[in-house]
């Protein structure tokens, strides 16, 4: 079983979701609007990529040399009964946490089996939660069936960035999807759109039905939408 998954994005009217080059002023505001409505889904997880949670640990390195010997690749839970967990898809191990939290939520690291010892001994010493999503590639499906069999999550929300959220939707694995669409136009054809998927790996498109479109303070537009 797995939880009930939402896919909660921003962007641009032309769908761009990378927010570099816009006004700081504008783009406190979109963030602030964007996490105001996120917590209206009363998830008990957030989850995002290695780039984005990067920025969110603020990483200065790790020590090397912690892991005395080889670390069996099983799964190791710091923390099983959080109010809120940090999931972060991050295959080989470059996310560098200074402490087992992320915007008050417990940190869990989806691994791949080829992340070094080194890494895992590292999360261990400061107590992040990791799990193992596959040999070399993350599989999506077995990791959201396995955070709910093992933390208990109920409601999972997506929040990017663009590859992991269309790598979810591709997959199958989203029962709602949810965009704010801001008051600009990006216009730089070379930025990721809200969902990106690699060719080599794209199934079909997705439809979608509309469950409502509110407008927001400020011009945004927040459109709501689930599986028909």
């Amino acid at each position: 079983m797995k939880p009930y998954i939402i896919c909660h994005m921003m962007s641009s009217i032309d769908g761009h979701a990378l927010t570099d080059g816009w006004d700081r002023a504008f783009k406190k505001n979109a963030g602030e609007l964007y996490e105001k409505l996120a917590e209206q889904f009363k998830f008990d997880a957030w989850l995002c990529g290695r780039v984005t949670m990067q920025e969110i640990a603020h990483g200065e390195g790790y020590a090397k040399g912690l892991a005395q010997g080889p670390i069996p690749r099983e799964h190791y839970f710091a923390e099983r009964n959080a109010d809120k967990y940090a999931i972060s898809i991050d295959p080989h191990g470059k996310v560098e946490w200074k402490s087992n939290q992320a915007l008050d939520s417990h940190v869990v690291q989806v691994l791949a089996e080829g992340v070094s010892d080194d890494y895992l001994a590292y999360l261990q010493s400061i107590q992040v939660s990791y799990v193992f999503g596959g040999k070399s590639e993350i599989d999506l499906g077995l990791v959201v069936e396995l955070l709910a069999r093992e933390l208990g999550i109920e409601r999972l929300c997506v929040e990017g960035g663009p590859l992991v959220s269309g790598s979810f939707v591709n997959a199958g694995l989203v029962d709602e999807v949810s965009v704010v669409i801001l008051p600009l136009v990006d216009g730089r054809g070379a930025h990721p759109a809200s969902f990106e998927v690699p060719e080599q790996a794209w199934q079909q498109p997705a439809y979608l039905s509309l469950v409502s479109a509110e407008v927001q303070d400020g011009g945004a537009v927040w459109l709501r939408y689930k599986k028909p």
